[in-house]
């Protein structure tokens, strides 16, 4: 099997750094990630400067763009003929769940994936501050991974994969989910620097409707959640219904 792997932390974080570590024991990894954290690039591509691509050793480079960047200069740029057999985006130090995955740019690499037809899968750890666990979800991963055949995925469907506080020695636990609905409160944060000028931070406190099925229930519940996901955002239901409407000009 031939894996391309990157990431939005940076091609030396520690997610990425225990995924191609378990990836290489069974596969031949091309790691192609930023060269630094690209954290909510979303599906962002770098159209208005050059790119520099470095290499990092044995199949290892970084470029100094976003991690759709990424997948673009590996596929196009140094593989050229060569067809990836999969593409996974990860481990990702925090979870992308819920409306999240739209500012991801750990999704957005398994967006890119998918629409280039690659099998791709987006990896993300709630645990993000504990190091002991990545290994571990990086195992699941790869166990997984030799099971991709079984879900017999439609072209187009690529997987958001979200890991759950790590309480035990593997994770083995996991529920198909679909994506959460999380509420956020003050969302911008003002405050005033010492020269009395105001200055902006976008984050704030957030919390989650608990909705059965969700990948922020499954997560909660200590579950691996694994919601099956695609780029094609039309509402055949709505079209449809709109068909009937006569508008006037």
């Amino acid at each position: 099997m031939f894996i391309l792997l990157t990431n939005d932390d940076g091609v030396n974080a520690d997610g990425i750094m225990a995924m191609e570590k378990e990836l290489r024991r069974f596969a031949d990894v091309i790691t192609f990630a930023p060269d630094r954290e690209q954290s909510a690039s979303s599906h962002s591509l770098t159209l208005n400067r050059p790119l520099r691509i470095v290499e990092r050793g044995d199949n290892r480079y970084t470029c100094d763009g976003t991690p759709t960047d990424c997948i673009m200069l590996a596929v196009h740029g140094i593989l050229k003929h060569k067809h990836p057999d999969m593409l996974i985006s990860g481990i990702n130090h925090g979870a992308n769940m819920g409306e999240d995955v739209t500012y991801s740019g750990t999704v957005a690499a398994a967006i890119e994936g998918s629409t280039l037809k690659i099998p791709s899968i987006a990896v993300s750890n709630t645990d993000a501050h504990n190091i002991d666990s990545y290994r571990p979800a990086a195992e699941f991963i790869a166990r997984f991974i030799r099971q991709y055949e079984k879900l017999k995925l439609q072209p187009g469907i690529f997987l958001n994969i979200n890991f759950p506080i790590f309480e035990n020695k593997r994770f083995t636990r996991y529920l198909f989910t679909s994506l959460g609905r999380r509420k956020y409160n003050d969302i911008v944060i003002e405050k005033t620097d010492p020269r009395g000028k105001r200055y902006y931070w976008i984050g704030g406190e957030s919390t989650w409707d608990h909705i059965e099925g969700s990948d922020f229930e499954a997560v909660s519940d200590g579950y691996v959640s694994i919601s099956p996901l695609k780029m094609n955002f039309t509402h055949l239901e709505a079209v449809e219904a709109l068909k009937t409407i006569k508008l006037r000009f």
